[in-house]
């Protein structure tokens, strides 16, 4: 198991974001930034660009937040699944258990020996599985949504940077501002 994680750490390092989010540009010289074309000097322009900027970020960290919150749901369900396929490749004979009928409803139900289950896919869609093909399956939709909550953490991550870089882009462009305005004022006394 220790091979595959510390390939997929390497893979991790290897990308900057999954989800295609774009890098912030930090601005080193800002007279240099305010004298572009496309910022023309405007402090207002520029800090509405940013500002909005920033909200996108915004956006795409609620989009991720609730897709991290969806799959840390998602992985200890398919563990359980997992662990009952298992429980049933091992039953040979008939027994009794409780199962999940609705929230705190639980009914009884006589299990007897079986090769096949049914999982549900999604979509309202059901489909018989022999037990292996189950365990196999469950196997990989456990290792798939384990690899995705890690791209996710790391856009989290990713994405806290690009926040970082956009509030101080944002003050570092105000302040020379002020520091401009100052400096005409001074200029005309």
């Amino acid at each position: 198991m220790e091979p595959q994680d510390s390939e997929n750490n390497k893979e991790l390092t290897d990308k900057k974001s999954y989800a295609g989010i774009p890098e912030a540009e930090f601005v080193e010289d800002v007279e240099a930034y305010m004298s572009r074309p496309e910022n023309n000097k405007n402090v207002d322009e520029v800090l509405k660009k940013l500002d909005n900027q920033h909200a996108k970020y915004k956006f795409m960290e609620y989009n991720l937040l609730s897709k991290k919150k969806r799959l840390l749901n998602q992985v200890p369900e398919l563990k359980r699944s997992l662990t009952m396929i298992e429980k049933l490749e091992q039953q040979k004979e008939e027994f009794e258990t409780q199962f999940l009928l609705s929230e705190q409803v639980f009914a009884k139900a006589k299990v007897p020996p079986t090769d096949t289950v049914y999982l549900w896919l999604g979509a309202n869609v059901m489909l018989e599985y022999s037990l292996k093909d189950a365990q196999d399956l469950l196997t990989q939709n456990i290792a798939a949504a384990t690899r995705n909550l890690n791209y996710v953490e790391h856009d989290l991550d990713f994405l806290r940077d690009q926040f970082t870089t956009t509030e101080v882009n944002m003050a570092r462009v105000f302040n020379w501002d002020v520091k401009r305005r100052q400096a005409a004022k001074a200029a005309n006394k």
